[in-house]
């Protein structure tokens, strides 16, 4: 179930099932919650079904915090914490979901239908990255699977919110991307001036609402 593999001189690398599950990420998160209690780590990096872990070589070596590591008490780990559910107001009006349109026709969707199936549920955080306060966010209900843009866009607007595979996503600033743009949030989800500036994290859980034109510019007005 668990791999643990040297990585590079000061790092070592945690995989396991390499798929995209809830229950192995949750298992990732649990063990990160762990081996962050330790004093001679200086960071970690988890993803979906991995976690590298980088340590402080003058106060521990890869075969003590591996063997460290394989004697943490899988049982012991509250891998069903509760985590906090945020609810993200989303406009999904034709100017901000600039592939509504094209993602309609491709997935055999009416926009309502595509509107109401990514508002239906609730969504894990299961990583973040590639860009600062960057949720990856799943999985998509079924019908709404589909592929990333032929060539991604030069330019994707802060709070653009996307899907691509099975997951769903919030470009917290202006980037390039090439994930399918289906809406935009007036939210904040990472303010570089703030010491806390990331409003999701690993773990929690988000409900898209759907809201109109003049509600968008409501909060942004107040900026919410």
């Amino acid at each position: 179930m668990m791999d643990i593999i040297e990585y590079g001189d000061s790092a070592l690398l945690i995989n396991f099932e390499q798929k995209i599950d809830l229950e192995i990420n949750k298992l990732v998160n649990a063990y990160f919650k762990s081996i962050n209690k330790l004093d001679y780590i200086l960071y970690q990096i988890p993803a979906y079904c991995s976690l590298t872990v980088r340590y402080d070589k003058s106060k521990t070596s890869y075969h003590a915090l591996k063997s460290k590591i394989e004697d943490i008490e899988i049982d012991q780990l509250n891998l069903n914490e509760n985590s906090n559910l945020i609810e993200i107001p989303v406009c999904y009006d034709l100017s901000f979901g600039v592939d509504l349109e094209s993602l309609s026709n491709e997935l055999g969707l009416s926009i309502n239908e595509l509107v109401k199936l990514h508002t239906s549920q609730e969504y894990y955080v299961f990583m973040m990255g590639f860009l600062p306060g960057f949720p990856y966010l799943g999985k998509l209900p079924e019908k709404l699977k589909c592929k990333r843009k032929d060539t991604p866009r030069k330019r994707v607007d802060k709070g653009s919110v996307a899907i691509a595979g099975s997951q769903t996503g919030i470009y917290p600033i202006n980037a390039p991307g090439g994930w399918q743009i289906i809406g935009r949030t007036p939210i904040e989800i990472f303010d570089a001036s703030k010491e806390e500036g990331i409003l999701l994290n690993m773990g929690d859980k988000v409900k898209f609402k759907s809201i109109g034109q003049e509600e968008y510019k409501e909060l942004v007005q107040h900026g919410s």
